[in-house]
């Protein structure tokens, strides 16, 4: 049973089990807009996102030298590294324009972790501004990213859908800030800081609203009305499953509640989705 738990953490702690949920939300970016044959953006989502949290968990406590190097530090560097060369295999593979938007997200994560401005912080410390970062780093990567290097055409659909991925990771943070709220510092100033877990939770709950009744107006006029019931119902499904995690969030569950379960909700919706269209 060690082993296994030593195995499990260094799943999470490694940032694969996040990785794996951007990577399912990819592949629904990409059954959305009927997307395929486009591996080389899959993997670098992946991939990229092993070494940008992994980065953003780890540098600054190993510059400061606050991290002894034990053994799984080890192999997540290592994995890192690999993880690395396979992001940079990925990204040639990628359209021009893409690799263009990537680099700006990648200054984003980068603006994140490290202090550019003199006798600031870096932006993971700003108040109240890391979650519209994470936020806006997630719908970049799992669906600006795909769209843009499959080259498919902008429409009023694409913006609806970046304002519901943007709602959907939104709302899953703050499940994070609930069961972080003990730990924070408070100069953060996180939402539940600021607000109160119960308002939190009605945010969420309102934001999840939003976010079913938005598929309303995502209409393809390839779509036919099955299609069109069958998307707005798996929202709804989502939205349902979402709130549920929000209703028993707070700051005694334990950190698996959120680094293996909220993390695993994109995860079970790519699997219902190819399930549900065999």
């Amino acid at each position: 049973m060690k082993i296994i738990k030593q195995i499990f953490d260094f799943y999470i702690n490694s940032s694969i089990h996040v990785a794996l949920s951007v990577y399912a939300l990819v592949r629904m970016t990409q059954y959305m807009f009927n997307i395929s044959h486009d591996d080389a953006m899959v993997y670098f989502a992946f991939f990229g996102t092993i070494v940008g949290y992994n980065f953003v968990k780890y540098d600054a406590l190993a510059r400061v030298k606050k991290l002894q190097m034990r053994n799984e530090l080890k192999a997540i560097a290592f994995l890192s590294f690999v993880s690395l060369i396979a992001v940079g295999i990925c990204f040639f593979q990628l359209q021009i324009h893409t690799q263009i938007v990537a680099v700006a997200f990648l200054g984003l994560t980068l603006l994140y972790t490290l202090p550019f401005f003199p006798n600031r912080k870096n932006a993971r410390n700003w108040a109240g501004v890391k979650i519209y970062m994470v936020a806006l780093s997630w719908v970049g990567v799992s669906l600006v990213l795909p769209i843009l290097n499959a080259e498919i055409v902008i429409t009023s659909d694409f913006y609806l859908k970046c304002i519901q991925r943007f709602i959907l990771v939104f709302v899953l943070i703050l499940i994070f800030e609930i069961i972080d709220l003990q730990y924070d510092d408070p100069h953060l100033k996180t939402v539940p800081q600021q607000i109160g877990v119960k308002r939190t939770k009605y945010l969420g709950y309102i934001l999840l609203l939003i976010f079913c009744c938005l598929e309303i107006f995502n209409v393809d006029g390839n779509d036919n009305l099955s299609i069109h019931f069958f998307s707005i119902s798996l929202q709804s499904i989502i939205a349902f499953i979402i709130a549920i995690f929000m209703f028993f969030a707070n700051e005694k569950r334990p950190k698996y509640y959120t680094s293996f379960w909220v993390e695993s909700i994109p995860v079970i919706l790519w699997i219902s989705l190819i399930l549900l269209n065999k």
